[in-house]
């Protein structure tokens, strides 16, 4: 069995990487705090929620489904 992460897949000059580096979302958990409860089970991080359609609209991915 070998073991790879995703990191490691992914090039150093991807363009991923660079938006990383450029863009820093954690401005979003300060506009969200009064959204997100303490009870219950974890809600899905509001960044990974703004990310995605982020990189779907730059990678111009239409859908999530095939």
């Amino acid at each position: 069995m070998e073991m790879i992460s995703l990191d490691e897949m992914v090039p150093e000059d991807h363009l991923v990487r660079k938006l990383e580096k450029a863009v820093d979302f954690s401005f979003i958990y300060e506009l969200v705090e009064d959204l997100y409860s303490d009870r219950g089970r974890p809600g899905i991080d509001p960044v990974v929620l703004i990310k995605l359609p982020f990189l779907q609209y730059t990678f111009g991915i239409r859908s999530t489904k095939s």
